[in-house]
């Protein structure tokens, strides 16, 4: 682990689930929060990548590994330079979520649990309507694997709750272990 130049260590949060689940959502309010508390965050969201950093890729089991291997290498150089990284990223593959954890000194894993049915109805672009109708037959959770950890650190089930409750959720279990916001003048809340 090394420090930021003021000091705050760095941390990695891996938001991992179905397309829908509510990754991004949460990764966005919490990062506010955090922010508000004098931390240093980062957002890597899946799609966003995939657009800036992975284009080309398509949606093989290697081009995905390669995509997530791509947002870990980026989230563990933030982090090592004392960011907050929350990855909002389907990451669909257990053991390419291994690797990069293998990447980081401080490395959350939080599975966004929700059922495939919640996901679909929530769906505002149709893109599970398009994998059920073969125009996206590589779409995970329907013509592709989703593996759902095995032993994350955090679950947040969210069809349960709202993305304000499973972000202030998330934060609270930051918080428990040491990786709260920050005060004025750099003391830990």
């Amino acid at each position: 682990m090394i420090p930021g130049m003021d000091g705050e260590r760095g941390l990695t949060v891996w938001l991992t689930g179905l397309p829908c689940a509510g990754k991004s959502s949460i990764a966005q309010l919490a990062a506010a929060e955090l922010r508000r508390g004098g931390r240093r965050v980062e957002i890597l969201d899946g799609d966003a990548v995939r657009e800036q950093l992975s284009k080309g890729l398509g949606f093989s089991r290697a081009d995905r590994d390669t995509n997530v291997r791509r947002i870990g290498f980026v989230a563990q150089l933030l982090a090592r330079n004392g960011v907050t990284v929350l990855v909002a990223a389907i990451s669909p593959y257990a053991q390419a979520r291994n690797e990069v954890r293998a990447l980081m000194a401080d490395f959350i894993e939080v599975h966004v649990d929700c059922p495939l049915s919640e996901c679909e109805r929530r769906d505002v672009k149709g893109l599970y309507a398009q994998a059920r109708a073969g125009l996206l037959p590589a779409f995970t959770g329907v013509g592709d694997p989703y593996e759902a950890p095995l032993a994350p650190e955090l679950v947040l089930p969210t069809w349960q709750r709202s993305p304000e409750q499973s972000a202030r959720e998330l934060l609270d279990y930051l918080q428990q272990r040491g990786w709260g916001a920050l005060r004025a003048g750099g003391a830990r809340r």
